[in-house]
């Protein structure tokens, strides 16, 4: 999954985050993204972010967000992407 089989960028971290929290990696890219975490303070920073926000708000089920909602997270995380 890791672009690069020595390290991993801060922007895979930020890519990969949710897979690692869920322990969906692969045990290589799991250690790649730990081995960064190592060294990057501010990733160490993204992901406890990551971690607090799972933790203050739970999961939300897909069929749980009312549709003009979905809609404008969907158009918001569009327009981000783009931008």
């Amino acid at each position: 999954m890791a672009e690069s089989t020595d390290h991993l960028s801060c922007q895979e971290v930020v890519d990969l985050v949710t897979d690692y929290l869920e322990g969906e990696l692969s045990a290589h890219d799991s250690a790649l993204f730990e081995q960064h975490l190592n060294f990057c303070d501010g990733c160490v920073w993204y992901v406890d972010q990551i971690k607090a926000t799972v933790a203050a708000v739970g999961r939300i089920r897909e069929e749980e967000v009312p549709p003009e909602t979905r809609k404008q997270l969907l158009a918001a995380f569009r327009d981000w992407k783009h931008a």
